[in-house]
């Protein structure tokens, strides 16, 4: 996995880019400050001319015009054999939000696409099942998703400093499987994270560039798409894609870490709380908004508008619960492919089907581009307009236990974990802990306590009774990281009660790993 050769590729990102991924953490951390102090985000004044001219995206590479159906999931082997062979359009191996960082799991990821590339990947479970991979034309095209710019890689370090994990992903896959992915016209090809700027795209697009020129590729050779998870973010889409308009394929609708960045946000904002999880669903304004514009954006310039994620698992045993999660997961395809979006993604392979029919039934060619949705009016308003609804007692005292339990498959090395029928990433931990960090922390200004719907005051003696009540309540199931519940409710405890809000919970949390 590491020569000299490789190492020096890593080496010369690091120090090419380092110090301007420092200045952009920098400058968010002062645009949080400006939120914090009451301002609100908006459209740039200073880009104008970017929006309001006409201008395209380079075309679509051929593997990549017809996305309809997206399979995501962290890169073990068994998985990435699984969703190769799927029936999906396209696999996202996921190094960010379902993969849990340690060095194992990234190696092993990593060996693990090289072999899948190659056609030599292999998996026999402890119990003997073998996995193979399909003949190449039946296997899903492969899109990787580095980690985002606010995370450090710790095991390796250059002249003493840690190095972006954007670039050590980016860099280290690029680097063994460039040459054959272009060889075969299918990439590489990269799932962008977490942007908050046309910068920040701006600094992807010159580091890939770097690559292309390091490898002896074509410009333009490394394709982009990026995932619109960030509220600043939303505001800079068409700055975004002309950062990118060289190599980006489209802009994907990331909508639970949208979420949690609107909570993140407006964390100081008392007048757009959000309601609990399970009411904000994509028909609060806010997300229509969001959902709409992208897809506007996007056709406007000749790309693609992906749609989100369905997070549901089959439920085996209850007929009923199984039907009324298809049906949602039928809704929400049906309202994705209806706005106009080119494409969708699952989480789980059994969903494929369904999620293909509707797609299939309502767009007939490979795409929607000429849906410009030119009735779509958003304005910055519409984007941030708050939320109505509740907080229940049963919608906190289950952001306390889906906080905890991915906390502890994390921290046991699992990103991607079911939890009451949903497989669960970094987000919606993200959502959950934030969620509890602000519905608390309010009363800390003076304010009156934000109060739940039967009247409970919402504050800290209230979390602290539903973390000690929670190991009993988990006694007797077989949940993964089973043995590092007690460290997740330390860890949840210590992130609420805390002053200040972590930007990622992922930060400390990772000190902890191997």
């Amino acid at each position: 996995m590491f020569d000299p050769a490789s190492l020096a590729l890593l080496g010369e990102l690091h120090a090419g880019f380092e110090s301007r991924r420092q200045v952009l953490l920098a400058e968010r951390r002062t645009r949080q400050a400006a939120f914090d102090a009451g301002a609100l985000p908006d459209f740039r004044t200073d880009t104008r001319g970017i929006r309001d001219s006409e201008w395209r995206v380079a075309p679509l590479p051929v593997a990549l015009r017809d996305r309809r159906v997206e399979i995501t999931g962290p890169v073990d082997p068994k998985m990435v054999i699984n969703a190769l062979n799927s029936g999906a359009n396209c696999y996202m191996a996921d190094f960010e939000d379902s993969t849990s960082p340690t060095w194992d799991n990234l190696l092993t990821g990593q060996r693990a696409l090289r072999e899948a590339i190659k056609g030599t990947l292999e998996f026999t479970s402890p119990a003997g099942k073998r996995y193979a991979l399909k003949p190449e034309d039946q296997r899903a095209v492969l899109i990787v998703r580095p980690r985002g710019w606010h995370l450090d890689e710790k095991h390796v370090r250059i002249d003493g400093e840690a190095m972006s994990a954007a670039l050590f992903d980016a860099g280290l896959f690029a680097f063994h499987n460039a040459h054959a992915l272009a060889a075969r016209d299918s990439g590489p090809y990269l799932y962008i994270p977490k942007l908050q700027s046309m910068e920040e795209a701006q600094l992807w697009n010159d580091v890939l560039a770097h690559i292309e020129r390091a490898l002896g590729l074509p410009a333009g050779q490394i394709r982009v798409t990026v995932l619109i998870e960030t509220l600043p973010a939303v505001f800079e889409m068409d700055e975004i894609l002309h950062a990118l308009k060289d190599r980006i394929a489209g802009l994907n609708c990331g909508r639970w870490d949208y979420i949690f960045s609107y909570l993140k946000t407006f964390q100081r904002h008392r007048d757009r709380v959000l309601p609990e999880r399970a009411q904000v669903t994509m028909t609060q304004p806010f997300l229509k908004a969001y959902s709409e514009l992208l897809v506007q954006t996007c056709h406007r310039r000749g790309a693609h508008a992906m749609g989100g994620m369905a997070a549901q698992i089959p439920i085996a045993g209850d007929a009923a619960a199984n039907d009324a999660a298809m049906a949602r997961v039928r809704a929400d395809k049906l309202r994705e492919v209806t706005a106009g979006h080119d494409g969708t993604w699952v989480a789980h392979p059994a969903l494929i089907p369904l999620a293909k029919q509707i797609f299939d039934e309502r767009m007939r060619g490979p795409h929607q581009h000429a849906m410009t949705r030119d009735d779509v009016l958003v304005d910055r308003d519409d984007l941030i307009a708050p939320s109505i609804g509740t907080i229940t007692r049963a919608g906190f005292d289950g952001n306390v236990e889906v906080c905890v339990r991915y906390l502890a498959a994390w921290l046991d090395g699992n990103g991607c974990v079911p939890i009451h029928h949903m497989m669960e990433d970094a987000a919606t931990a993200e959502i959950a802990r934030a969620q509890l960090w602000q519905w608390i922390h309010f009363a800390d200004d003076g304010h009156a306590p934000l109060h739940l719907d039967d009247g409970t005051a919402i504050d800290e003696a209230l979390l602290d009774r539903v973390l000690l009540s929670l190991p009993s309540k988990l006694t007797g199931q077989d949940i993964p990281g089973a043995a590092r519940v007690p460290e997740a409710i330390a860890l949840l405890e210590d992130l609420t009660h805390r002053k200040t809000l972590e930007d990622f919970l992922t930060q400390p949390a990772y000190a902890r790993l191997d």
